[in-house]
């Protein structure tokens, strides 16, 4: 048994990770200590031959059953602010519990937080917090609450983190950078997305009444460049040439590069006027 004040609870980050100084070794472990000189365990079934004593290493740090602060070097799937796609492996009369990447520790999701009864085998986008009145780790798949807190102080193009929501009529509904609802429309994605996949998108507005549109899809300039690149190495695999032109289907395009046609047609012409490519007889081939 080990005890913690308040002020252990303030320093270290509970469900998140810490940079932690191997303080003393004991039968049952290592303790390890922050800067403060407030301790916690880290079991020994996750000691290693190579720690020692006064060696810096980072840890996660959660509660275990008896609600005591607890150290781990393994790496759950997501920590206190994530949202994250996380699949419910049990369900009994306090929640629904979730598979979490740790060994013999489960994410509880309190009835009060699920939108709808969660259900055994089953994934739901959940956001991991910290409830301050026990300071217990759960989840809630109430996300409204978690989002849009701050103003969207975002740029025009620029590239944000967007984990996939839902799927809507319009498109995809999207959580940008773990703070903001976004809209990815549908024709704004060139390639298959899944729930609970994270891409990089990229900003295209918001609007007056604060709403974010995204694209997966780079703004033109940088889809172009990238792609004439793409092109080029794909000539040089190929004994200089293209198997694909102007008149080639959308679909042949879009199997083998993954973009539009309109795209495609951009890049030729922009690899074409830096003398890069010619035609020969209806066919691109490299410059010499």
């Amino acid at each position: 048994m080990y005890l913690c004040s308040l002020k252990w609870f303030i320093k270290m980050k509970i469900g998140n990770y810490n940079e932690l100084r191997i303080n003393r070794s004991v039968d049952f472990g290592f303790y390890l200590v922050d800067d403060e000189g407030n301790e916690v365990l880290l079991p020994k079934r996750y000691i290693t031959p190579e720690m020692r004593v006064n060696d810096t290493i980072e840890v996660f740090v959660y509660n275990d059953s008896e609600n005591r602060p607890v150290a781990t070097t393994e790496k759950p799937l997501a920590v206190v602010g994530d949202f994250k796609l996380m699949r419910v492996k049990a369900v009994n009369a306090i929640g629904a519990f979730l598979e979490w990447g740790l060994l013999g520790k489960d994410l509880l999701v309190p009835f009060r937080e699920q939108r709808v009864r969660m259900q055994a085998g089953r994934s739901y986008i959940v956001h991991v917090y910290l409830d301050h009145e026990t300071n217990r780790i759960v989840a809630s798949a109430k996300l409204d609450k978690f989002l849009d807190n701050k103003p969207a102080k975002y740029y025009h193009r620029q590239m944000v983190d967007a984990l996939i929501v839902q799927r809507t009529e319009l498109g995809y509904k999207v959580i940008i950078n773990n703070l903001h609802w976004g809209m990815i429309y549908q024709n704004e994605t060139y390639r298959s997305v899944n729930i609970g996949e994270v891409h990089k998108g990229y900003i295209k507005q918001i609007r007056p009444d604060g709403k974010i549109d995204l694209t997966l899809n780079m703004i033109e300039k940088m889809r172009v460049d990238n792609l004439a690149d793409s092109i080029l190495n794909s000539m040089k695999a190929n004994d200089g040439r293209l198997s694909l032109n102007d008149k080639s289907s959308p679909e042949e395009i879009m199997k083998a590069f993954n973009c539009s046609k309109k795209d495609f047609k951009k890049s030729l012409g922009q690899l074409y006027k830096l003398k890069k490519i010619e035609q020969v007889d209806n066919q691109w081939v490299l410059c010499d």
